[in-house]
């Protein structure tokens, strides 16, 4: 299965994108963890035996799993010039901007040039300035910087896969990420769609990484061939979505004829709208209590003239808005945590709202959700659980550790 066909967040999963845990949590330290965007440290080697069973349990249902890693060492492969500019593109995107300094971490990358697979993994664990300096006189920066200190930054974000692009229809929003912290994560799926074979050629992209709005993957959801739902939230901004509408509209292959932008808090608890609400059947969702007030939304089309748009502001329940656009006679929210305040605003903290449906009402969840498990079983839903003690402590749930590539058309 080649290219990327995502009309749907429901419709059989066929392929999907994971990143197995690796290194760079291992580079993550108390004083380090705010600035890389997690609350704690995951532990290692349990991170990785609860993302195998997420990808065993993806695999035994019929769904082919891709890992960003390989694919990116499969590109790395195909030509020296390629692995070069990649190098010297991650080295300057990483802030080393000193020709002398880009020389030496060039150097270094250059030993993995064999074994494609770890040169990858390096880029994604960051480097120690150790490892490039060994023993010789050192500078008045390496000195002061420390000879332990970190050269390069780790992505541990990275497992959360669903953030650096999103597939929508058979196309790619390639995305500018909110934090400078989690920018460069994009690089990966620049050079898979550009040079892998599975995707070169074949995949549109809607919008850039170097493009100046920040949008996340986490904040769009194909609710159907032609409606897509964004957020405006903490980390994708009004703009980004307007810029990205153009495009879809302007696009002749794409079926997209509406965009739904959902107005929701500016918080770490409402990252992204995928940890607010998520579709787990045709008529069914999981739904954070805290915005089943009523909405402010904005209905985006296409304008009269060339590439413009039509926006109509509306305010109403989730319930009937979702209502309105699948064009069926009701939906059924089912509340993450019941009508236990404590209970939602706990599974709520462990994304007990970012389900990954893998066929209609077929949901992979974590296990620790219990009551939101529950209430899904209860309302006819097959509910598929993971282990997360570990995996849970970077704030994303299964639906933000997958990008699905191709579901069942």
């Amino acid at each position: 299965m080649v290219g990327i066909h995502i009309t749907s967040e429901i419709k059989p999963l066929k392929k999907v994108l994971l990143h197995r845990p690796g290194a760079e949590l291992n580079r993550l330290t108390p004083e380090q963890i705010p600035h890389l965007l997690f609350d704690d440290i995951p532990y290692l080697h349990a991170a990785k035996e609860e993302h195998d069973a997420f990808a065993d349990l993806l695999q035994a249902h019929g769904v082919q799993v891709v890992y960003l890693e390989n694919l990116m060492a499969q590109v790395l492969r195909q030509s020296e010039l390629i692995r070069d500019q990649f190098i010297y593109q991650w080295i300057q995107e990483a802030g080393i901007h000193t020709e002398e300094w880009q020389e030496r971490i060039y150097d270094y990358l250059i030993q993995y040039q064999d074994k494609p697979l770890h040169l990858v993994l390096k880029t994604m664990e960051g480097l120690m300035l150790k490892e490039v300096v060994h023993n010789r006189q050192r500078s008045l920066e390496e000195m002061m910087s420390g000879y332990a200190g970190i050269l390069i930054d780790p992505m541990p974000n990275l497992y959360f896969t669903r953030d650096p692009f999103a597939s929508i229809g058979h196309g790619v929003c390639l995305n500018r990420m909110y934090s400078v912290t989690r920018r460069r994560e994009t690089i990966y799926g620049e050079y898979i769609l550009r040079y892998h074979p599975d995707f070169a050629g074949e995949v549109p992209l809607f919008y850039d990484r170097e493009d100046p709005f920040s949008i996340e993957g986490g904040d769009i959801l194909n609710l159907s061939e032609t409606v897509i739902a964004i957020g405006i939230s903490q980390r994708t901004q009004a703009d980004a979505i307007e810029s990205l509408a153009k495009r879809l509209f302007g696009n002749p292959r794409c079926q997209v004829r509406t965009v739904l932008a959902f107005d929701i808090p500016d918080t770490r608890a409402f990252m992204h709208l995928d940890t607010v609400f998520t579709q787990i059947d045709a008529d069914k969702f999981t739904v954070h209590p805290g915005i089943l007030h009523p909405l402010v939304v904005y209905e985006l089309t296409r304008g009269k003239g060339t590439n413009s748009v039509k926006i109509v502001k509306m305010e109403d329940s989730l319930q009937k808005i979702l209502e309105k656009y699948l064009e069926i006679p009701k939906v059924t929210l089912i509340k993450c945590g019941g009508n236990d305040r404590i209970a939602a605003e706990r599974e709520q903290w462990n994304d007990g709202s970012n389900t990954l449906c893998i066929a209609p009402g077929v949901v992979v969840v974590y296990q620790r959700n219990e009551i939101t498990n529950r209430l899904m079983r209860e309302a006819g839903v097959t509910v598929l659980e993971i282990p997360s003690a570990e995996l849970s402590r970077g704030r994303g749930g299964p639906r933000c550790m997958s990008m699905p590539l191709i579901r069942e058309h």
